[in-house]
């Protein structure tokens, strides 16, 4: 390819991104957005609710039907639950009480000059991969690399004298594009393979599934998702950030001067404090019959103390190294500059906290309307009327994911719904529950960074204010466009290239089913 043509299909990318950029911020500020959407709803779901359609709802046996919320006992309720509904929305209680040991660790200069530390032993050109590859680790660790190596990776990147916006966008693609590329098992392997062996048991009550059925295939996808990150970053997402001036408040941000006597005694310190308390944590976690494990001595599953205590031990891990990285290096004089700090914190969340009040509403109406199920069942419908090749249906159901994942975020609710249609499906074309569980991880995380009604959207877009003011849900979505288009293209390409060589995709998996 001559260097004339690279600069027209550049160009050309950069003026699709830059449309996408003015299109989408045209949009309503995001709490506006998912007002007008509520709405958009309501009236759905009262024009659907007459209507009659041929659809079996999985999870009662019987026929889907669409609930008027516009009925007076939908309304009742609706009002009634306002509250529960943003008290209890997952997402406020993770980001907020993580932002609370995060904000003390910022404000003592523990992450300033442990971020400086690292950068200074790290050379320039891993900054990208490191950063996407922590992305990737923290999905052992449920949420929190949306509020950890997300932001980290902004502060990184300007600290290197890079945009930060690249850092953000390179850990959001490490975070949530591939959110299923991961080479340590975490507790999303089990909840989908316990979703696909339910579905699959439709067809084959005597069928069982291993929880890491699809082990070595995230493992190489890891491989994968770093290197196209790497190369989308630096190739697309920096470049045509460089136009993109910082206007916010930049005045608390690390740079890259040399450690002085004080900080160094305090990293010193906050150090040895965090070694101990990873200790403390090897010791108690160890034993078999050790308080932080389920019932079965199991640490991964959804129900073991460890997993469910995650968000508290993130806290815990910027809080006391904070405490004490402050009080080595001076920062800390007394309890209120601790406190001072987790209340700059929540002071930076005020805005968050506005949009997760509506998205919280609306994602209870698109709940209660049943709405989102009718989509996914009559996507899962329409696939299996094309009756294409078995090949072709894998990326079928790579792609219907994808659009689906659009409109419902959750990946253990959205597998809840198609595994009961794809697998059994997919099971009487020949295709193994394994091969359909890995092609749908694929569809769920390629379009996660591209979707506003991801609940860790928003949050996202608040990272990326801290640097550029009027960045927007546009901003961000043309952002992580090119990372989305890659992903699902290349990642789709890289299963059916696994599936040629006959690479195992997991543990006791398989790619047909007889």
């Amino acid at each position: 390819m001559s260097e004339e043509t690279q600069k027209i299909k550049t160009s050309l990318t950069a003026r699709i991104l830059t449309s996408v950029e003015r299109t989408g911020n045209k949009l309503p500020d995001p709490a506006v957005l998912f007002i007008v959407l509520l709405f958009v709803v309501w009236v759905l779901s009262w024009l659907l609710s007459y209507a009659t359609f041929n659809v079996v709802d999985p999870r009662t046996r019987e026929m889907l039907v669409i609930n008027n919320l516009l009925s007076g006992a939908a309304i009742t309720e609706f009002m009634s639950v306002m509250v529960t509904n943003f008290s209890h929305f997952h997402p406020v209680g993770v980001v907020l009480v993580a932002m609370l040991g995060i904000g003390v660790a910022e404000h003592t200069g523990f992450i300033n000059s442990g971020l400086r530390a690292l950068l200074g032993i790290t050379p320039k050109w891993l900054l990208t991969p490191m950063v996407i590859f922590a992305g990737i680790v923290s999905h052992s660790a449920v949420d929190a690399g949306y509020v950890l190596v997300i932001p980290l990776g902004g502060v990184i990147f300007y600290a290197a004298g890079r945009h930060p916006l690249a850092g953000i966008a390179a850990a959001f693609a490490g975070v949530s594009g591939g959110f299923s590329a991961n080479f340590v098992p975490s507790s999303l392997d089990p909840l989908l393979q316990g979703l696909s062996q339910a579905g699959a048991q439709i067809l084959d009550p005597g069928i069982v599934l291993n929880p890491l059925n699809n082990y070595f295939f995230t493992t190489a996808s890891s491989l994968l998702i770093i290197g196209l990150g790497w190369y989308v970053t630096e190739k697309i997402v920096e470049p045509r950030l460089q136009n993109t001036a910082l206007d916010g408040n930049l005045a608390d941000l690390p740079t890259m001067q040399a450690l002085v006597s004080n900080e160094r005694n305090g990293l010193r310190a906050a150090g040895i404090a965090f070694l101990l308390g990873i200790i403390i944590m090897i010791v108690t976690v160890w034993p078999v019959s050790s308080p932080w494990r389920d019932g079965t001595g199991d640490l991964t599953t959804g129900d073991a103390p460890m997993m469910r205590s995650i968000v508290s031990l993130i806290f815990l891990m910027f809080i006391l190294p904070g405490i004490v990285y402050g009080i080595a290096a001076g920062t800390v004089k007394s309890s209120r500059d601790v406190i001072e700090g987790m209340t700059k914190a929540m002071q930076q969340m005020a805005y968050y906290l506005v949009i997760m009040f509506f998205i919280a509403q609306f994602v209870y109406a698109f709940g209660q309307s049943n709405l989102g199920v009718l989509l996914a069942l009559q996507g899962a419908a329409w696939l299996k009327a094309l009756a294409m090749p078995s090949y072709l249906t894998i990326v079928g159901v790579v792609f219907i994911t994808a659009f689906i994942n659009l409109f419902v975020g959750s990946a253990s609710a959205k597998w809840g719904l198609l595994a009961s249609i794809f697998v059994p499906m997919l099971m009487q074309l020949g295709i193994s529950p394994d091969l359909t569980q890995a092609a749908y991880r694929i569809g769920d995380s390629s379009t996660n960074i591209i979707t506003p009604l991801l609940p860790y959207f928003p949050l996202v877009v608040v990272y990326c204010q801290r640097y550029v003011k009027n960045t927007g849900i546009g901003t961000v979505t043309a952002m992580m466009l090119p990372y989305s288009v890659t992903f699902l293209v290349i990642w789709t390409i890289f299963l059916l290239l696994y599936l040629f060589l006959g690479l195992p995709l997991g543990i006791q998996s398989s790619y047909t089913y007889p």
